[in-house]
């Protein structure tokens, strides 16, 4: 089951991906079943096992007769980010595979250090994109545009101090997330907010899928191409802090709310570690894969420099 967001010339809805082809839209379904009120992914997240009763209902329903205000191809349609809008700044995890820690030491020139906590940063909420939209580069902030492929978990239910070992109740679906990043901003303000949070910077889709469809979040695929070319190839089982650990230690003193993003962190392959360091530049087409998720592929266009009026 693929959950999304998509718009068209009737407006932007939360939608279920029908055979591979085709959208059911959730919101109109839904309020036929008596469900009401689910305008968004957000409000469908937030309702709880109620709505995704429902939900897995439709998906399993005869879609033979398909209805043109219920059903639309996919083809016809702008696919958003799951959750366009969040209400949140995106929680994100620096430096959580041991290979990745170590090229960016060796090209920084530094010791080999990892982590004895996990490392949380944050994107804003302009950093969201959708999975095919372009990344508008301006070139007069940086020049040193990285990629950064991560899985990526969407909080289904309200918790803080989240044990351990029911970590995984609290996660709705996953996702695919690309950590833009601007490499020598990263480095010229010595954390990592400004660098990671430049408005699109952190496309996310093509849509979730609910967790009990994944299973074991630890053995999933995670990889990025540039212009075809593989850079990032890992598994999850590689991460220093599982997902577990990242999402019990975010709660602790801290709520974790429905729709919540959390971005898990990369693995090596990134684009300044390379020797010669191979950067972003105008035209390239980023692809970043989890396997039994799905793929974003968005084509990094340079803008122009506007200043503010």
């Amino acid at each position: 089951m693929k959950l999304l967001t998509f718009s068209s010339d009737t407006g932007t809805h939360p939608g279920l991906l029908i055979e591979g082809d085709t959208i059911l839209r959730l919101d109109t379904a839904l309020q036929q079943h008596g469900i009401s009120g689910m305008k968004t992914m957000l409000d469908v997240i937030a309702g709880g096992e109620q709505v995704m009763k429902a939900v897995r209902a439709l998906g399993a329903a005869d879609h033979t007769r398909r209805s043109p205000e219920l059903y639309v191809p996919l083809a016809a349609v702008k696919l958003c980010a799951p959750i366009p809008q969040p209400r949140k700044n995106v929680f994100c995890v620096g430096r959580n595979y041991k290979d990745h820690i170590t090229e960016a030491a060796k090209a920084r020139g530094k010791e080999v250090k990892l982590p004895e906590h996990v490392q949380y940063f944050t994107k804003p909420p302009t950093t969201v994109i959708g999975p095919h939209d372009d990344y508008e580069w301006d070139a007069e902030v940086t020049q040193k545009l990285d990629y950064e492929v991560e899985l990526g978990l969407i909080i289904g239910k309200r918790g803080r101090n989240i044990p351990r070992d029911r970590a995984l109740e609290y996660v709705f679906g996953y996702t695919v997330i690309n950590d833009l990043t601007a490499r020598e901003l990263q480095k010229r303000h010595d954390q990592w907010f400004k660098g990671k949070g430049l408005d699109g910077s952190c496309p996310i889709g093509p849509w979730i899928v609910p967790a009990n469809e994944i299973g074991d979040p630890q053995q999933l695929r995670v990889s990025l191409r540039v212009n075809g070319v593989t850079r990032q190839d890992a598994s999850t089982s590689m991460m220093i802090f599982d997902v577990r650990e990242i999402i019990s230690i975010l709660s602790q003193g801290l709520t974790l709310e429905p729709g919540d993003i959390i971005a898990t962190g990369t693995p090596s392959g990134v684009g300044f570690a390379m020797e010669p360091p191979a950067l972003l530049q105008d035209g390239d087409l980023v692809e970043a894969e989890v396997s039994g998720i799905g793929k974003l592929a968005n084509r990094v266009r340079r803008i122009p420099h506007v200043i503010a009026s």
